[in-house]
């Protein structure tokens, strides 16, 4: 955004007037500070394996991806699941299901009611921020107090809706206790890519990778795809793990 020019031959009110736009124009420059959207990496597997791969899944709202739970559940691969407590409230079954595998299953936080974790005004991917300090807070206190309704361990992370925030939500969010889940692989592209791609981008994982997809999405050929391509991971021998259970390293302050 280009800054109003100022001229020197105006009518004092209009100079007041050019002042007041000079303001506003600042004001909104520094609300626009860019987000962050941070990444997430394993520590290098010292065993001399293949390798380890984290798989993280959304629950953001909606129902739950049947053929993505089964095939976890069949297949016994480990999963970090982040819901928010829409998705909870709708789909108490699936629930049930993860709590039963509790060595499979980790359910950590991803909002009470899917805000970005933004404290300016503004829109990410058409959907409204928190836009305060004080919405941020409530966003990530209320999806942990959602967990602990279900009788789930505290969740030790925190994801935010779209996965972006401004650098003063970050600090917030980890003094509230919480470490911030990036990744490395946008496996289904919120759940919006075909088939073929997503196993494509979840096939292509090495040592390391943080991956993200949905399981929120019952009716998203994205869905088929991430199974396709977790059951090509496996095959090649790569060992799956939960963040609880590995270390991982976020930029931006999301971790340390």
């Amino acid at each position: 955004m280009t800054a109003p020019i100022l001229k020197q031959n105006r009518h004092p009110l209009q100079k007041l007037l050019c002042a007041i736009a000079l303001s506003v124009w600042a004001a909104t420059a520094a609300h626009a500070a860019p987000l962050v959207e941070p990444t997430l990496r394993l520590k290098a597997d010292a065993g001399g394996n293949v390798g380890r791969v984290a798989l993280t899944l959304d629950a953001c709202g909606g129902q739950t991806d049947t053929r993505i739970l089964s095939a976890l559940v069949e297949n016994r691969i480990p999963a970090t699941i982040f819901v928010t407590g829409i998705w909870l409230k709708r789909n108490a079954a699936a629930v049930e299901i993860m709590r039963a595998h509790p060595d499979l299953f980790e359910l950590e936080n991803h909002g009470g009611h899917h805000i970005p974790a933004v404290d300016t005004p503004q829109k990410i991917y058409g959907i409204r921020s928190a836009g305060s300090p004080e919405a941020v807070r409530a966003e990530v206190e209320s999806g942990a107090a959602a967990l602990a309704r279900t009788g789930e361990p505290a969740p030790k992370w925190f994801r935010g809706a779209t996965a972006e925030y401004s650098p003063s939500a970050i600090a917030m969010i980890r003094k509230l206790g919480f470490k911030i889940a990036g990744f490395s692989i946008n496996g289904d592209g919120g759940s919006l890519l075909g088939a073929k791609e997503t196993a494509r981008r979840i096939a292509a994982a090495k040592d390391g990778d943080v991956i993200i997809a949905h399981i929120n999405q019952p009716t998203h050929a994205a869905g088929e795809g991430v199974v396709q391509g977790l059951l090509a991971l496996k095959a090649k021998g790569l060992t799956f793990v939960r963040l609880d259970d590995a270390d991982g390293v976020g930029n931006d302050g999301t971790t340390d």
